[in-house]
């Protein structure tokens, strides 16, 4: 990155080689340093190998997909940045690969320049934060030392996005947040971009959290964004 003394790592796994030269020549032009792979047991070698700080995997790969890749490393607990690249029919697979863990995705075809916004922006988020014992929200525990997370005594699986999204509107609960707030705080976004990343993941978070018939906690707030409200007594999901 320009003016910094060290050099973020990206490796680009795609399968599509004209793709793969492209952005090795751009990403490098705006100050990476690039590792390719051409399919998905390349790029787990090529992790193996060389760690890098962010992964950029086209979600459709043969053999091995980009979402198994990105599955396989969250079941290793390897919390490295993911984004996902898809074509535009490829929604299925957008969500599978969201839901295996990775940070976002961008439709093909794309800006460079966005790419680049985006790579910087999950590079920012990565450092964990540190720990402050549990957050509650009335029947919700997230402890972030374990990123464990029980509502109304059931543990909850989440994904690291999810996680951190949930945490965000848990420290801010009744306070409504922008989709743009919530890009910024969770995503570090701080540009304008088009995504429909907090829809889709506020989605995510409320299946897995009213799973069981428990009440909503994550209200949208139309035209304005969302907020999570603690549940009056006797309340059910909807």
């Amino acid at each position: 990155m320009a003016g910094s003394t060290t050099t973020a790592v990206v490796l680009v796994a795609d399968d599509d080689a004209a793709i793969r030269r492209s952005l090795e020549r751009g990403l490098r032009l705006s100050g990476f340093t690039v590792l390719l792979a051409e399919d998905g047991p390349t790029a787990l070698a090529a992790l193996a190998a060389r760690p890098p700080d962010v992964l950029v995997l086209d979600v459709s790969m043969p053999g091995l997909t980009g979402t198994e890749v990105c599955r396989t490393l969250r079941e290793r607990g390897d919390e490295t940045p993911v984004l996902m690249l898809s074509a535009l029919d490829e929604l299925a697979d957008r969500v599978a690969g969201l839901q295996a863990g990775a940070d976002d995705y961008l439709v093909k075809p794309f800006a460079l320049e966005e790419l680049v916004l985006r790579l910087h922006a999950l590079l920012r988020r990565s450092p964990a934060r540190s720990a402050q014992d549990v957050l509650r929200a009335g029947p919700l525990e997230m402890d972030q030392a374990t990123r464990r997370v029980r509502n109304a005594g059931a543990e909850v699986h989440l994904t690291r996005r999810e996680f951190e999204l949930l945490a965000t509107l848990v420290r801010n609960a009744d306070i409504v947040l922008s989709r743009d707030q919530l890009l910024d705080r969770v995503w570090g976004y701080d540009f304008a971009v088009r995504t429909d990343a907090v829809d889709t993941f506020v989605s995510y978070l409320r299946r897995k959290l009213e799973d069981g018939g428990r009440p909503r906690l994550i209200h949208t707030v139309r035209g304005v964004g969302f907020v999570l409200r603690v549940p009056a007594a006797g309340d059910a999901a909807p």
